[in-house]
């Protein structure tokens, strides 16, 4: 299939960000319907998806000229208390809300090297490898995977076998199949990363490594490009993770994330099983194979 290639994910620049306040707002308020927020619905005389931009105008307090200006890409001079009531308008969640301000009123940035990978503090290192029977991990910027423990190589397959390129869960999740045998989930796992990698680029739409990898991952994704189109947002925080290992077999890990107080573009993320569970006991087997664990691990997915 033929690709047009978009230039705001050309390698070198960063995504547009009036187009991203653009089409934020204008998917959000494309998913509400006027039974949704107590008004009429018109029915055949309705030309467009969801609510139409009077009527969000209306139900946000401002002038449809003014909502049209912000639609359209224009968040210059728009003060918090009109977002906070557009955010409430459209029914947004607190990802959403903090996504909009975000793109209406961009924080300014000290101009950081962007060629200089992130480093994990010796300490945290240290931490990682004393963590026992757990497997966990951090993140960094565009989902990049900065540091790992022993826990971590044999239940999702051993990251250092990778280039550094390729230790990243959305170049994982959408360019190496193999990952599709290992989470139950799989259209929830896609959905979820689209949507934590959309929130980075609202935070920094101004990165060119970022934009770099949505441009790869458009070009070679179908999906990726499916979901990225959807403009949906989200912060991994808790929940349950539902795995299908190919050496014990199915895992259900609870997973919690940790945001560090020191550089909130890092996050630890650990996965631990229910005690007394059959998810335990399989943690507590491939912990007992020590090294071979590790090695056993690499026979999970990976490039």
């Amino acid at each position: 299939m033929d690709v047009q290639r978009d230039p705001a994910h050309e390698p070198g620049t960063g995504l547009d960000r009036r187009a991203e306040l653009s089409e934020f707002l204008r998917t959000r308020r494309a998913r509400l319907k006027p039974e949704d927020v107590g008004l009429p619905d018109f029915g055949r005389h309705r030309r467009v998806p969801g609510l139409r931009r009077e009527e969000l105008a209306q139900l946000a307090g401002v002038s449809v000229a003014y909502y049209t200006r912000l639609e359209q890409g224009n968040g210059q001079n728009v003060s918090a208390e009109v977002l906070d009531s557009i955010a409430r308008a459209l029914r947004l969640t607190d990802a959403e809300h903090s996504h909009l301000t975000h793109l209406a009123k961009p924080k300014q940035h000290k101009k950081k090297p962007t060629a200089r990978a992130q480093q994990v503090r010796v300490a945290l290192r240290q931490l990682l490898d004393s963590i026992d029977g757990v497997p966990a991990y951090i993140v960094g910027r565009r989902s990049d995977i900065l540091a790992w423990n022993r826990m971590s190589a044999a239940v999702f397959g051993d990251w250092a076998e990778l280039p550094p390129k390729e230790r990243n869960w959305a170049r994982l999740v959408f360019l190496n199949p193999a990952y599709r045998e290992l989470f139950v989930d799989w259209d929830q796992k896609q959905s979820d990363m689209v949507s934590f990698l959309r929130m980075d680029a609202g935070c920094h739409p101004d990165d060119p490594r970022l934009s770099a990898l949505v441009g790869e991952l458009s070009l070679k994704s179908e999906e990726f490009r499916r979901l990225w189109a959807r403009h949906d947002v989200k912060e991994k925080s808790h929940g349950v993770k539902r795995l299908r290992h190919p050496l014990v077999g199915d895992l259900t890990l609870s997973f919690e994330t940790f945001r560090m107080v020191d550089d909130a573009e890092q996050t630890l993320i650990t996965y631990h099983a229910e005690p007394g569970s059959p998810s335990a006991e399989a943690l507590r087997l491939l912990a007992s194979w020590g090294t071979d664990a590790t090695r056993a691990g690499r026979t999970a997915p990976q490039a």
